[in-house]
């Protein structure tokens, strides 16, 4: 089965700004794009690569396989609604696959930005570091509150399914609560006393009408819905 990882980057002030201005002019390219396909009324790569590619790396310096990912994105989006143009936010993720990201061990990552790779460490848990060489396909570059994640799909067997060893039937009722098919009995006498007495008493508090009385019956229900959420 696949699971989704998210790895933490570590850049330099001056390697975020990189990242930064990369996604920021990524997803700019990706609303260009987005104005041709709408227009044209096409989700297909290959004619929009031809309307667009050269107009891409040229207005925002993008290299070769980023204005292929751009308009592989904005394809994606389009297809989902193709009655409205889609809009991508400044920073939304950029989708890098192996030709623009690839992994230094379990220390640094080495990613494209606009016009040159940058080595960023990385950081991550056990549990990550033990599935990394288990990373199938891309990884899309997110920002969330000012720090830098790669999501990394990986794949992981599927864990083993137990046997069971047998069954048990319950019928559940009023006077007893359960009855189990091996016999067993749960008596509901004890629950439906406690109701009957809390039912008097709340009856009583209400007749009162009391400041005190109100208090107390707040308090009482209050306790009831505590117990109920356990």
């Amino acid at each position: 089965m696949n699971l989704t990882l998210m790895i933490k980057l570590l850049p330099t002030t001056e390697q975020h700004q990189s990242l930064l201005e990369t996604m920021e002019r990524f997803n700019a390219a990706c609303n260009v794009i987005a104005e041709a396909a709408f227009a044209e009324h096409t989700a297909n790569k290959v004619r929009l690569q031809k309307l667009v590619y050269s107009r891409i790396r040229e207005e925002f310096g993008s290299s070769a396989q980023m204005t292929v990912r751009a308009i592989a994105k904005t394809c994606e989006a389009y297809k989902r609604d193709k009655s409205i143009k889609p809009t991508f936010k400044p920073h939304g993720a950029i989708v890098y696959d192996q030709r623009l990201l690839s992994w230094k061990g379990l220390e640094r990552v080495s990613i494209l930005t606009l016009g040159r790779r940058i080595l960023v460490p990385i950081v991550f848990g056990e549990y990550q570091a033990a599935r990394l060489n288990r990373i199938r396909g891309q990884a899309d570059l997110i920002y969330r509150d000012g720090v830098f994640y790669l999501a990394v799909v990986v794949d992981v067997p599927e864990p083993p399914q137990g046997a069971p060893n047998g069954f048990l039937g319950v019928d559940l009722g009023i006077k007893n609560i359960a009855t189990g098919s091996d016999g067993e009995v749960f008596s509901g006498g004890h629950v439906n006393g406690l109701r009957h007495r809390h039912a008097k008493l709340r009856q009583c508090l209400q007749s009162k009408g009391t400041k005190s009385a109100k208090r107390l019956l707040k308090n009482l229900v209050e306790k009831n819905l505590a117990s109920l959420r356990m």
